[in-house]
């Protein structure tokens, strides 16, 4: 069977109790507790509870890749790996009824509206992330809701407003929630909700990607891979809203001229496969082209030498993904005659490090790109909750560039 039987084999529901409360419900206590709703209800969410192991999450009968599609699988093995990996992790995750916890004084209650399916997401269900929940945990770490009601020490949000999460591992793949107020972030209703929903994470890499590590200047250019990624579209659109050049590499796929005319309709300057960037033809490309200072990484091995290899002397690589699982390689020359730098970001950190007002100056700076039209949502595919399966299924496909929003 193809890997969506894996997923559509999950176990029946448990009784989850006050494990999926959120930490800052758990930790108060009742006598602090103001109810804004005199009956608790109940809410749909998709809950994983362990990460696993896979000998034990599906049996041997599943097949990597459909009858028939063995010619894909040549063409591009090392994509079924990673699609099997994830397929059987995310069969641990299930759809669940919990109960919606009463209202505190510091506490918001939550509609949620939209949420993705992001890699880190995926991650964080595999067990494979800098941060990981206390499990049973729900799943989703980025989306946009509407406030319905608050308890009577809140100040910053009213009912009606949009909200998006603070910080990651708030749980978004539920129909509401009962949050603190300060695990939230208020955001204009007057955006998109695609764009709201995908706010959080990539667009807000993408621009300290951009900012933090090189004075680039206009006309300046950049080179990054895995370019149809959320990331990637945002760092098109972002940089070309600076003035700078993209350089933007993509796998070879079957629908890769549809893919490049779409990356050059959101600004991309250039667009090239990695065997096109091996090629000696390169040479005669950054005779028209500025060397870029900055290159950004989110796949590792073979493709991270090659950006580092087309680095102007003293640019910068920046790291922060990992999908090919395979180290980042340099050479001791471009090290020490090009005199490279290879950092890493990750976007918890860089909260961590700078106040909760400097996310929200990022997150309004973000919006005002919205407004503007100089950035817009990756392709988005909505899929309603009761349908994860599907989204689940969908995000772990091949060559699929449409992210995966489930709505509730």
């Amino acid at each position: 069977m193809w890997v969506c039987g894996a997923l559509c084999r999950t176990r029946a529901p448990a009784q989850l109790g006050q494990r999926l409360l959120p930490e800052s419900r758990r930790r108060r206590p009742a006598s602090a507790s103001f109810s804004a709703s005199a009956e608790p209800s109940r809410v749909r969410a998709l809950v994983y509870e362990h990460h696993g192991d896979p000998a034990k999450v599906v049996d041997d009968s599943v097949t990597i890749f459909p009858e028939g599609d063995s010619q894909l699988f040549q063409r591009f093995p090392w994509m079924f790996p990673q699609l099997a990996t994830a397929a059987i992790y995310l069969a641990s995750a299930v759809l669940k009824n919990l109960e919606l916890a009463a209202v505190g004084g510091s506490d918001v209650h939550v509609k949620m509206l939209a949420a993705p399916i992001n890699p880190s997401d995926i991650n964080m269900i595999q067990g494979n992330y800098g941060l990981l929940p206390q499990l049973p945990a729900v799943g989703g770490n980025e989306g946009v809701g509407q406030v319905v009601a608050v308890g009577s020490g809140v100040t910053g949000v009213k009912p009606g407003d949009w909200v998006i999460p603070a910080n990651p591992g708030l749980g978004t793949w539920r129909t509401e929630a009962v949050f603190g107020e300060e695990e939230l972030i208020t955001v204009p209703s007057d955006i998109p909700l695609q764009s709201a929903a995908t706010l959080g994470v990539n667009p807000c890499t993408a621009y300290r990607m951009l900012v933090d590590f090189e004075r680039l200047r206009p006309g300046d250019s950049i080179i990054q891979n895995a370019s149809n990624s959320g990331v990637g579209q945002a760092v098109i659109q972002i940089a070309a809203a600076r003035g700078l050049r993209t350089i933007n590499v993509l796998r070879d796929r079957p629908d890769l001229q549809k893919l490049t005319d779409r990356l050059k309709n959101l600004g991309a300057n250039h667009v090239v496969t990695e065997e096109e960037l091996r090629k000696p033809e390169m040479k005669s490309f950054f005779k028209d082209v500025p060397q870029p200072r900055l290159a950004l990484n989110c796949v590792g091995g073979k493709s991270s030498t090659e950006l580092l290899r087309h680095l102007a002397p003293g640019g910068t690589m920046v790291t922060y993904g990992g999908m090919a699982k395979q180290p980042v390689i340099a050479s001791v020359s471009q090290l020490i005659f090009k005199d490279l730098k290879l950092r890493g970001f990750w976007l918890s950190q860089w909260k961590k490090d700078h106040s909760p007002d400097q996310f929200k100056e990022l997150i309004l700076t973000l919006c005002d790109l919205i407004r503007r039209g100089q950035l817009t949502a990756p392709a988005c595919s909505e899929v309603p909750l009761q349908d994860y399966l599907c989204a689940l299924e969908a995000s772990t496909q091949p060559f699929v560039s449409s992210k995966q929003i489930l709505t509730m």
